[in-house]
């Protein structure tokens, strides 16, 4: 999905990325994902399964606050 993601925005761009280019760029955004996953696991000693949904939900909120929706 994230490699989707980086090919729309090339695609948009209308420039052209090698491949060790986007699988820098896809390390890079999985690297801190998962950072992220397993501090909130263990920040809220919860499975990481649950700190993904709880990690998930916080950026939706933080989304939607800065919208000025909540």
């Amino acid at each position: 999905m994230t490699v989707s993601y980086l090919e729309g925005v090339q695609n948009d761009m209308n420039s052209d990325c090698a491949k060790e280019e986007v699988f820098e760029k896809l390390d890079t955004k999985i690297t801190i994902a998962f950072a992220g996953v397993l501090d909130m696991s263990q920040k809220s000693k919860v499975y990481t399964r649950d700190a993904a949904y709880m990690v998930a939900i916080d950026r939706v909120v933080k989304a939607m606050q800065l919208r000025g929706w909540v």
